[in-house]
């Protein structure tokens, strides 16, 4: 069996005196991972509508054994050191990819 496609959560808390560092410090990391880590995907920062400290990374690889290896990585650790050390809490979740709808064709926009 071929390994499942994986999706990684970090839900984390950063005190609002903290947000800009932590985005810049999440910049750096995302460019620098979707230029060249393997196996990774896609990944999106999201912040709460109801509480401004509160965080969600999630990224998508085509195995949790690709993520797996850069977590472990040296350069992993240099690399996101910036932006953990804006957390005050942070956990970490991981899922094999079970089931997913057909990405949607969008219409064209119209002319005009």
């Amino acid at each position: 069996m071929s390994e499942q496609r994986a999706r990684v959560v970090f839900l984390v808390r950063v005190p609002q005196a903290r947000t800009e560092r932590f985005l810049a410090a999440y910049e750096a990391v995302r460019h620098l991972v979707a230029g060249g880590v393997p196996g990774h995907l896609v990944d999106q920062v999201c912040r709460s509508s109801t509480d401004p400290e509160q965080w969600l990374i999630t990224s998508e690889w085509a195995s949790l054994a690709d993520f797996e290896s850069w977590e472990r990585s040296p350069e992993h650790r240099d690399l996101v050191r910036p932006m953990r050390e804006c957390f005050t809490d942070a956990r970490s979740l991981r899922f094999h990819i079970h089931a997913q709808t057909p990405t949607p064709v969008l219409a064209p926009a119209p002319p005009g």
